[in-house]
């Protein structure tokens, strides 16, 4: 099969292979995989793209699962060395989903591959998994003290699955442990207008206060939003019920 060259663009990723900041329009999870496998094949040298070329064609004919192992999770754990460690999530991302990996064969290599792997695997969830099947591999990340795993599991797809109970305590666990709230998606809509979560937020507030330790900007920002009213539902943007923004009927 053959792949056009794309023009080389800038990477996203700092050169000690932490992730794009969500929204920066190469974050694996967040960019489509025909728009990501362009990006990356403008950033790869001839010998990287290569590989990569090859691992996709490999994934492409023998999709899912077969045998204990497939050849194309061989090919996840060549992707760092292959690619780089800034490149090797997008990679192993398009392995995947060239690969149309179910739930199954996810939940197997998240498990069984290391920690860059286990992120590549929650990059590549909202491509390849629609509904909650694979909700137990974000709160396996969410209970480590791994930050960059914390960091993806609060991509769009735990974004979408997440209950509100869970999804607080991930948004406070990224201010005790350091992780930028830029990488949780979806953050605006779903903080905008919590109560709950705004008073766990002032009650992690006030015990820094206490200690003499200043309060993070992430958590005024959060703040802010839960005090803030939340957004009306589809279809109810006027609480009189009528299209007239004064209220009045027709």
């Amino acid at each position: 099969m053959t792949r056009p060259r794309a023009t080389p663009v800038t990477p996203e990723a700092d050169t000690t292979g932490r992730p794009a900041t969500p929204g920066a329009g190469t974050s694996p999870a967040l960019t489509p995989p025909a728009e990501l496998h362009r990006r990356l094949t403008g950033l790869l040298g001839g010998a990287a793209r290569a590989w990569l070329d090859q691992a996709l064609d490999e994934a492409a004919a023998h999709p899912g699962t077969h045998g204990p192992i497939s050849v194309w999770e061989l090919r996840l754990a060549e992707a760092g060395r292959r690619c780089g460690p800034v490149h090797a999530d997008a990679a192993r991302v398009l392995v995947l989903h060239t690969a149309r990996a179910d739930a199954d064969a996810l939940t197997r290599v998240y498990f069984q591959g290391t920690a860059d792997e286990r992120r590549a695997v929650l990059h590549a969830l909202p491509h390849l998994v629609p509904g909650p099947d694979a909700l137990p591999l974000v709160e396996d990340a969410l209970r480590t003290n791994d930050t960059r795993l914390v960091a993806a599991a609060l991509g769009p797809y735990g974004a979408r699955h997440l209950d509100a109970h869970a999804w607080r305590h991930a948004v406070l666990k990224c201010l005790f442990t350091g992780v930028g709230l830029d990488h949780v998606a979806d953050l605006a809509r779903r903080a905008r207008g919590d109560a709950e979560l705004g008073r766990m937020l002032g009650d992690y507030a006030e015990e820094r206060g206490a200690a003499g330790r200043p309060v993070p900007e992430d958590l005024r920002r959060v703040l802010a939003l839960t005090e803030s009213a939340a957004a009306p539902a589809p279809g109810t943007d006027d609480p009189h019920g009528t299209d007239d923004p004064h209220g009045k009927e027709s």
